[in-house]
């Protein structure tokens, strides 16, 4: 198989996949502000309303492997504008909407879109020159964060100026946009897997047990940790994906090769994701409503949604400012450092939070340090993936650590949900997470980042074929494992 082929122009390259990774977090991040007002947009239910957020995790879940898998079969660049396309449409239905099956067909339709960040980082190895790939790789990873930090303040701003639909209105046209640029500035480079087949057993196996597990902890607080609903997802789940690692194991093309993410570097890192992905979202749970509860609590900031936002935007931006000191941190001592570094960062920003809290200017800080450790560490995640990997696997190997990346997300927002739920006050009769809650999920998110730190520096070093250390752990060289 021939090597990677740099492109001429790697700057508008990078810049439109990073665009495209910011534009694909902004769709996730873009009814936050709506939530309380969706049941009497949609004529619905809260509970038929909180499906318009649920709906998007669950279709990204199963879509982000699926679209990496295709992407090493067909082409990137075609699987990229292919999830243009239904960000488009499913922006143009939710746009339309007026009740709430449209809203959740629509929403479920910008979660297919969701692959672009994973198809685009691993683009970038066949594109960019070895001596800019750790930096563009680290930007383009971290432009989930930054889109989540961003479009939060700018979707506010919008729900609390305009009329709600111009969120979707915008979202198309930024999608079309998307489109555009990746048709006319990315490359088109040969398929690393072509002339393998598609597992489609194995992409319906895995969309099984995805969709049982995502929904068993997404919504195993609504329903119930105990009841029958709860406990026979999860059984659904674990009889579902333990006949589809059997079936991936045995299938000559698989879609997604087990024996590769079984091997440490690839595992602990995954691993590692999930942690990171945990320690991430409690300070994203936290900080809005610490920032909007009112000030008669004793604890709370008394903020509007925008101003939220405003205050937690300065993180995004670090994200930005961070990734490529991340890229140099990389090219000089290796991505296992920079992840480890990026968790000790994380963990610090939780450990500095118990003493900040108490204002608005504490909690910017707090996030501007939790932020600046996240994007460190996934800048790090796909550089040590794709050094473990053969290049036919690059796109389906950084499509599952995006989705470990995004379970670690949904298993922190249960538990934190479950913990803020647990430890009430009630004023006014109405019922807030008490102080107790949000210091003991502070100290969750610190814990939990200081053993993805302890994992990640379990990772074994990048070896070469002669059996030496890579100088640097280079994770991103053209010397790859070959595919067992």
């Amino acid at each position: 198989m021939d090597g990677p082929q740099p492109t001429s122009r790697p700057g508008g390259v990078v810049a439109t996949l990073a665009l495209a990774g910011t534009v694909a977090a902004v769709m996730q991040t873009l009814v936050t502000p709506l939530i309380a007002q969706l049941p009497r947009i949609l004529h619905t239910t809260p509970a038929n309303a909180a499906w318009v957020i649920t709906v998007t995790l669950l279709v990204a879940g199963v879509c982000v492997p699926v679209s990496g898998r295709l992407g090493d079969l067909v082409g990137k660049r075609r699987m990229l504008l292919a999830c243009a396309v239904p960000l488009v449409i499913g922006s143009v239905v939710c746009a339309l909407a007026s009740s709430v099956v449209p809203m959740i067909i629509g929403r479920g339709l910008q979660g297919m879109g969701m692959g672009m960040v994973p198809l685009g980082i691993a683009l970038l190895r066949d594109v960019v020159p070895t001596e800019k790939l750790s930096g563009s790789i680290a930007l383009v990873s971290a432009s989930m964060g930054i889109g989540g930090a961003i479009g939060l303040p700018v979707a506010a701003a919008v729900a609390e100026y305009a009329d709600w639909r111009v969120l979707f209105w915008g979202s198309a046209v930024l999608a079309l946009l998307i489109g555009a640029l990746i048709w006319f500035l990315v490359p088109d480079v040969p398929a690393g897997a072509k002339g393998q087949r598609f597992d489609a057993p194995g992409a319906l196996g895995l969309a099984v047990g995805l969709v049982g597990l995502l929904l068993a902890i997404s919504k195993g607080a609504d329903w119930g940790w105990s009841s029958r609903t709860t406990l026979g997802l999860f059984a659904v789940a674990a009889v579902a994906l333990f006949a589809w690692g059997l079936w991936e194991l045995r299938t000559r093309d698989p879609l997604i090769d087990l024996r590769t993410t079984a091997r440490p570097r690839v595992l602990l890192t995954n691993v590692s994701s999930i942690l990171v992905g945990v320690g991430m979202y409690a300070f994203m749970l936290i900080a809005p409503q610490l920032l909007q509860f009112p000030e008669a609590t004793g604890y709370g900031l008394g903020q509007s949604m925008l101003a939220a936002g405003l205050w937690m935007a300065p993180g995004g931006v670090m994200m930005m400012i961070v990734s490529p000191l991340g890229g140099k941190l990389i090219n000089a001592r290796g991505p296992k450092l920079a992840l480890v570094c990026g968790a000790l960062v994380i963990s610090a920003g939780y450990g500095i939070s118990l003493a900040l809290m108490g204002s608005a200017w504490g909690v910017m800080l707090v996030g501007i340090v939790i932020n600046s450790g996240v994007g460190l560490a996934y800048g790090a995640m796909p550089a040590l993936i794709m050094g473990s990997v053969p290049l036919s696997e690059t796109a389906a190997a950084n499509g599952f650590n995006t989705l470990m990346r995004s379970l670690g997300t949904t298993i922190g927002s249960a538990v934190i949900g479950v913990v803020l739920a647990q430890l009430t006050i009630t004023m006014g009769g109405h019922e807030f997470a008490s102080r107790d809650g949000f210091r003991t999920g502070l100290l969750i998110g610190c814990g939990v980042a200081l053993l993805a730190a302890a994992v990640a520096a379990l990772i074994p070093a990048l070896r070469t074929p002669g059996g030496d250390q890579a100088a640097g752990e280079q994770a991103t060289t053209d010397q790859v494992p070959a595919r067992a």
